[in-house]
């Protein structure tokens, strides 16, 4: 199935397509789901659909990339640096006109073609599209406001003022069960190969630093851009006041002390509790609902903090991943697909509008009501959790877009990232979309993508021990120096440069 020239022929035209997904542990296999009969129906074909572990595939995805054991299509498992790195995957480009879906979809949304062209114009890549509602940061620092309002405190704007509120969080008893079990701040765990999601980094924007923490973003590198200059944070004097200002809250015992260790799992528990007293009072994350249905109300998000009370605000920003956080997962073809013809066919059904919107929240009109007009209605049991794995969606794993033309009714994930999102409102107005933001047609060459890579396991194996060191124990004004010397002798330097060129070369354009 992975041989044979590019056209569709009598012969292999009624071979299976073999489709493969990559999903969460906790989604029904999309083999079972209702709407995948629509597009079998679509294309006039068998689809073999193969639903793949999403944790198990981060460990086959190399071998399957060395062993070229690429399947027809596969949906959110390989990536933009894949398909740059491996020649297994077809150019979209060259089929447009037989994807009339896919080419709209291009056209409407330009965002989505910058995202994945390479530089010779190449389109191996398709990332999917969430919608208009999702545009928007998707990571924030968030306080439990019903705590505030029973100890009678002000909503911090400064770092002072918030270390102030974590110390009264942890003496106060403000979940007002008599014991000291309070967690001023919970960070999670910091990644060992780049910056993660939501981390405490965020922090950085205080300073001036515009963040985009996303997953691919430039700043899990430790990149960003001021005023159209490239630099790395991670040597940068205001990355150090961020990490002093963390080891201070842990040395008063504001952060637990195995934070930056600590198991998902239990720390997931500790922001859920019991579901009715909450033992979390501040936490970096995706949004309130990161402490359960039962919790979430009590949470809202703090504007960026000043670092001091005569920062002037212009100075504050916020971090920039709404340019990518609409967009999810991405769709590739394999170049060697026997029956291309038909490929086209089922890619391009997935890229309409209904089976968007049923990938994404569910088979009509079992999980989603169709009211017309661009008008959906989201199923209440979708949201509740014990339908969790039956639920015919991938959701963020889907591959297609949700036009901005459609509207939603009960989508609650957009109405929960909308409330957290508008405490920054005022402070994007401080960034300037392309001088403090590395736009999203900025791409390193091939070639220089594996320098990043080479650069940045070195960087990371050296810096991420050294910066968990000093957040639990202090002494990074003595170690600084040499910290920073041996940043620069494992080429941080000559990752600035590289994202430099991308930046001037993608800014001239």
């Amino acid at each position: 199935m992975l041989t044979g020239c590019g056209t569709d022929t009598a012969t292999n035209a009624d071979v299976p397509v073999t489709v493969m997904v990559v999903q969460s542990s906790d989604q029904m296999s999309v083999a079972k789901m209702g709407w995948t009969k629509q597009v079998e129906k679509a294309c006039g074909c068998e689809i073999k659909w193969q639903s793949v572990d999403a944790k198990s595939f981060d460990q086959q995805r190399s071998t399957s990339l060395a062993s070229e054991t690429v399947p027809d299509i596969a949906i959110n498992a390989f990536s933009y640096d894949d398909a740059q790195r491996f020649p297994y995957f077809e150019d979209f480009n060259q089929h447009l006109d037989a994807m009339p879906n896919v080419k709209a979809y291009l056209e409407q949304i330009p965002t989505a073609r910058k995202l994945t062209e390479n530089e010779n114009g190449n389109l191996y890549v398709l990332k999917s599209y969430g919608g208009k509602g999702f545009a928007v940061s998707a990571q924030y620092l968030m306080i439990n406001k019903t705590w505030l309002d029973k100890l009678e405190l002000d909503m911090p704007t400064t770092w002072d003022e918030y270390m102030n509120v974590l110390e009264a969080f942890k003496t106060r008893d403000p979940n007002g069960n008599g014991k000291a079990d309070e967690i001023p701040l919970s960070p999670k765990k910091l990644d060992t190969t780049s910056f993660g999601w939501a981390n405490p980094f965020l922090l950085l924007n205080s300073t001036g630093i515009t963040t985009h923490f996303a997953t691919g973003g430039w700043s899990n590198q430790g990149i960003y851009v001021k005023d159209g200059k490239a630099g790395n944070f991670m040597t940068d004097n205001r990355f150090k006041q961020v990490i002093s200002y963390l080891h201070t809250l842990m040395d008063k015992g504001l952060i637990p002390k195995d934070a930056l260790t600590k198991d998902d799992s239990k720390y997931n528990a500790e922001l859920y509790a019991d579901g009715k007293t909450a033992l979390v009072g501040s936490a970096f994350g995706w949004g309130a609902s990161d402490f359960g249905t039962g919790l979430e109300d009590e949470y809202v998000a703090i504007p960026t903090l000043k670092p001091t009370a005569d920062t002037p605000d212009p100075e504050l920003v916020w971090d920039m991943s709404r340019d990518q956080y609409a967009f999810a997962s991405s769709t590739v073809m394999s170049a060697k697909a026997v029956n291309k013809q038909t490929v086209y066919k089922i890619i391009n059904s997935l890229f309409s509008e209904k089976l968007g919107v049923q990938q994404y929240r569910g088979t009509i009109p079992e999980w989603v009501t169709d009211e017309g007009n661009h008008r959906y209605k989201v199923a209440d049991k979708f949201w509740d959790t014990g339908t969790m794995g039956k639920r015919e969606a991938t959701e963020g794993g889907f591959a297609g877009w949700i036009p901005d033309e459609v509207e939603w009714e009960d989508e609650i994930n957009i109405d929960r990232l909308k409330k957290m999102d508008a405490a920054y409102q005022d402070i994007y107005k401080n960034i300037d979309p392309t001088k403090d933001v590395m736009p999203v047609n900025v791409r390193p060459t091939s070639e220089q993508i594996t320098t990043l890579s080479n650069n940045n396991t070195a960087i990371f194996d050296y810096a991420v021990n050294k910066i968990a060191t000093w957040i639990a124990n202090g002494g990074i004004d003595g170690e600084w120096d040499e910290y920073a010397k041996q940043l620069k002798a494992l080429g941080i330097d000559d990752n600035v440069a590289i994202w430099q060129e991308a930046y001037d070369k993608a800014t001239k354009n």
